[in-house]
């Protein structure tokens, strides 16, 4: 055993590689690509440390090319889970126990690893496995991942020194406890970077966990928990339980040990967990962490003072940057009027000069969308507005499965402000512009705080302070993340907490200290070190 009061290394951002044309980065990275492209690979569960093989196998396709298989996964059935919430229960002890600089110490070896040697793996994989262009690649599987790992042990630090204030004779402490169970991580498609700290933040407080992956993100989910356990991460701290999202999900919360759930996905899933742990929560030996961030009907609002080619980039980038599957990604707009004409030349000029197709093809600015079923809905959507009395299709709006899920970055302009997909979350590269009167600023303002259930992240673009102070003022509870003349896309670990309220999640702020405290439960220690030995106060003497 080493003492000493520790301190980890300052955490510092990765920076984004480019993968410019002729760059050893970039050549590095095209040959993993090919390399994962023509082998396929058997994806198991792994629980307590141990691979399990169930025999029910599930393809793992590429979005851009539905036909090429990159992986066959091993689903989970029921049972499995209950082996992880035993084997999460069994590591538990020894994990807890273990000092917190030796578990800080794992998972900063994540980050470096990932920062050398698995890069390319991890960005490959999910590149070909969830439709990503190398640049957002880039930025979520290795950058944030990586930012995730180095800024989680800072905070873990942090939290920890936190100690209260002693009285003479006294010594005050606050022990910042694990969890007293396990914890149910439920991870999304859309970010390589979430699906790894969903289960890692618990666990480096001392928690264990039962992960399950999204099925559209399996081969660089079964990457990232090859690589937990290359850093040295011990058998059954965190347990690898792909398959289909109701069984797991079931018996995921169903266990009287469940201690907390960590989440990001669908608005209406949460709801589902979140009112089953209600309606069985005498069983539950305490009281579940509910952890999660959900849906966005993310917004961009344009003031009359705004730039013209500021406000078009803002609305092209963060609208169609990943195909629009981001959870910040803007999908709905408002526009002045008196802008709209020279606003919508330059969007149409932008547009037209995207590609959108295989992601290994570096000058596509967009992929697929990430499957069958996101397909329909969208369509379905486009399809609507084309015919609607309340709206039409400004720009894009073709559609072709052929090959690949793709669909052109489509503008539905709203001649109705509450115009279906003003309201309804889409998840892909469709944006909705309703255009109003800059003479009613004011009112919408009100009328953007109010058209969505969601408040995740939202955008000012202005050039006049007191509208964009207005702005802030009316929009207060419409995001969590909000932007002045930026998209509303793109926050980065330790710099902008992400996380939003009302139907968006319980903003609890990944990329936080905030999250962190959500993964202990303190305990306060009072020593006295000269007791009392007579139970009579002064008071109590006779005059």
């Amino acid at each position: 055993m080493t003492h000493g009061i520790f301190r980890t290394p300052p955490p510092v951002n990765e920076p984004v590689r480019a993968y410019a044309p002729g760059s050893a980065e970039r050549a590095s990275l095209k040959a993993e690509l090919e390399a994962q492209a023509t082998r396929e690979v058997e994806i198991p569960l792994v629980i307590g440390g141990k691979e399990i093989r169930t025999g029910d196998l599930e393809p793992v396709t590429m979005p851009h090319d539905h036909r090429h298989v990159l992986a066959r996964a091993h689903r989970a059935k029921p049972e499995h889970v209950q082996q992880a919430i035993e084997a999460a229960s069994a590591a538990k002890r020894e994990w807890e126990r273990m000092p917190w600089e030796e578990r800080a110490a794992i998972f900063l070896r994540v980050g470096e690893l990932l920062a050398g040697p698995w890069r390319d793996r991890i960005n490959a994989s999910t590149m070909l496995g969830q439709s990503k262009t190398v640049h957002q690649a880039e930025i979520d599987s290795a950058v944030e991942t990586i930012d995730f790992m180095r800024f989680n042990v800072h905070f873990m630090e942090r939290l920890y020194s936190e100690q209260p204030q002693s009285a003479p004779g006294v010594w005050n402490r606050l022990e910042h406890r694990p969890l007293d169970g396990y914890v149910f991580a439920v991870s999304p498609f859309n970010f390589t970077s979430i699906a790894a700290n969903l289960p890692s933040a618990p666990a480096m407080l001392g928690n264990t966990v039962v992960w399950k992956p999204a099925s559209t993100a399996l081969l660089s989910n079964y990457w990232l928990m090859k690589l937990f356990e290359a850093a040295g991460l011990p058998a059954g701290v965190i347990n690898f339980v792909p398959g289909q999202g109701s069984a797991i999900g079931a018996a995921g919360i169903a266990d009287r040990r469940l201690a907390g759930v960590h989440f990001t996905g669908s608005t209406g899933v949460f709801n589902g967990i979140w009112s089953t742990i209600g309606q069985n929560i005498a069983k539950y030996g305490q009281y579940p962490r509910l952890v999660g961030e959900t849906g966005g009907k993310d917004f961009i609002f344009v003031h009359a003072s705004a730039q013209v080619d500021v406000a078009a980039v803002a609305l092209v980038r963060g609208a169609f940057e990943y195909q629009g599957q981001k959870c910040s990604a803007a999908s709905r707009a408002y526009v002045p009027r008196s802008m709209w004409p020279k606003l919508q030349q330059r969007m149409g000029e932008m547009l037209a000069a995207i590609k959108t197709g295989d992601v290994r093809d570096f000058t596509n600015f967009m992929g697929a969308v990430i499957d069958q079923r996101s397909y329909t809905k969208l369509k379905a959507a486009i399809d609507a507005a084309r015919v609607s009395k309340g709206a039409k299709i400004a720009f894009g709006g073709k559609c072709d499965d052929s090959k690949g899920w793709f669909i052109e970055p489509t503008v539905i302009e709203a001649l109705e402000p509450r115009y279906d997909t003003m309201c309804t979350e889409l998840f892909g590269p469709v944006l909705t512009i309703h255009v109003y009167d800059e003479t009613k600023y004011a009112e919408t303002l009100e009328l953007c705080n109010s058209t969505s259930d969601y408040a995740l992240t939202g955008a000012i673009l202005a050039d006049d302070r007191a509208a964009v102070r207005q702005a802030v003022d009316t929009l207060r509870f419409a995001a969590g993340n909000f932007y002045i003349n930026d998209k509303p896309t793109g926050a980065i670990v330790g710099q902008q907490p992400f996380g939003g309220s009302r139907a968006s999640g319980t903003n609890d702020k990944a990329g936080s200290i905030l999250n962190l405290l959500r993964w202990v439960t303190p305990r306060t220690i009072k020593e006295t070190f000269v007791p009392p030995t007579d139970w009579r106060y002064p008071f109590l003497a006779q005059p």
